[in-house]
């Protein structure tokens, strides 16, 4: 338990403060207000907050939307156009590059593998060859044919 604490029990100094300097009351606001510094505005940003609150979140908006469309517009340039296909990029390497690789590599295709893959598709001219029976026999003559498929 707490012991109670009176006032009257605890003696008074025996000599009183020292009185303040004369006129200390009337110059102590002056000084005051002299050590007091007002801030200093950014450099760059002081003219935002002379600005509205509503035009302020406007720009803000704005200032965000244009960085998305900017980051948005950058990456798009750089990716590859969405109509090339899987054939077209394979059809950019280097005829030997792919010999080399077919070469090099652990597995070996077969002729079935090969007939596994997809056909690429083939632009059509817009108007067909007029060919005769006798030209397109010939042509189907030239073509090689391999045993297993007849």
């Amino acid at each position: 338990m707490k012991t109670p604490f009176r006032l009257d029990e605890h003696p008074r100094r025996s000599q009183p403060l020292a009185p303040p300097p004369d006129h200390y009351f009337n110059q102590l606001p002056l000084r005051v207000m002299q050590r007091v510094q007002t801030p200093v505005p950014a450099p760059g940003f002081s003219w935002l907050k002379a600005l509205s609150a509503p035009l302020r979140t406007a720009l803000a908006t704005s200032v965000v939307l244009g960085a998305f469309a900017g980051s948005f517009w950058l990456s798009e340039s750089g990716q590859v156009p969405a109509t090339t296909g899987p054939a077209d990029t394979l059809a950019t390497v280097p005829h030997h590059e792919l010999v080399e690789y077919l070469l090099t590599s652990e597995q070996r295709l077969n002729i079935n593998d090969l007939a596994e893959l997809p056909a690429v598709e083939r632009v059509l001219p817009e108007t067909y060859l007029q060919a005769s029976p006798d030209e397109l026999q010939a042509a189907l003559d030239a073509q090689p044919t391999e045993d297993t498929y007849l």
